[in-house]
């Protein structure tokens, strides 16, 4: 069974199509990006992924499992980490992750969550204290503290300096060596192309290509992933 399954999904908001016929399907256990820049239908298309928008059209599937109709079934499968995450200012790491492992049925022991992604030492630090880098690793730990099958994380590293960013990229191909399900959302095409098994690049709510990066890059006679982005946004205008 694949992890997920997106077929012709279609979302509408007034008379401006936000996604218009996406189809893929998410390997159990790759990391699976959905790459495009702003605007393009990657937050709709996660949204009706983690149950939070019905589709107008399509079907989506997630372990099997249709997330509009059985958001609660399905959340207690999969972690998400969304890019307007935030917790209160005063806010302790432990308290966070001890919180959070409180919603699920059958989570991770949280203070094993906490030492495995580095947070140990930061136990007692508020949540506003912590640096941009410290911050994206606890969103992370929290994203994974219910034990998901299934994780999807949104824009992971923006704002981020490139130290930061490449420990959040190796926490992140540790998640897949540990037998998780990674969707990774990104505009940074840099990155979808060092850390992904497989991605779909979306411009204007649609699929420009799918594949392995070096598939894609082969089709369009590019050298990376932006590359291959600007020339395939350009063929479909």
């Amino acid at each position: 069974m694949e992890a997920i399954e997106v077929k012709d999904l279609r979302k509408v908001y007034g008379s401006t199509p936000a996604v218009a016929g996406v189809t893929f399907t998410v390997h159990a256990g790759e990391i699976f990006g959905i790459a495009g820049h702003n605007g393009a239908g990657k937050t709709t298309t996660v949204e009706c992924l983690i149950g939070l928008r019905r589709p107008d059209g399509g079907s989506v599937r997630v372990l099997g499992e249709d997330p509009a109709r059985r958001r609660r079934a399905v959340a207690q499968r999969i972690g998400v980490q969304l890019q307007e995450s935030a917790l209160p200012e005063r806010m302790k790491v432990a308290e966070a992750l001890r919180a959070y492992a409180a919603f699920y049925r059958a989570p991770a022991d949280w203070r094993q969550v906490m030492e495995r992604w580095g947070l140990g030492p930061l136990a007692r630090q508020a949540y506003g204290d912590l640096s941009g880098g410290q911050k994206q690793r606890l969103m992370l730990a929290l994203a994974l503290v219910g034990d998901p099958e299934v994780v999807v994380l949104d824009e992971l590293t923006t704002g981020l300096d490139p130290v930061a960013r490449r420990e959040t990229w190796r926490l992140v191909n540790d998640l897949r060596a540990s037998g998780t399900t990674v969707v990774l959302v990104s505009h940074y095409f840099d990155e979808t192309e060092a850390l992904c098994d497989r991605l779909a690049i979306l411009a204007r709510g649609r699929v420009q290509a799918t594949g392995t990066p070096a598939e894609i890059m082969a089709a369009t006679g590019t050298g990376s992933l932006e590359e291959a982005y600007f020339a395939l946004e350009g063929a479909d205008r």
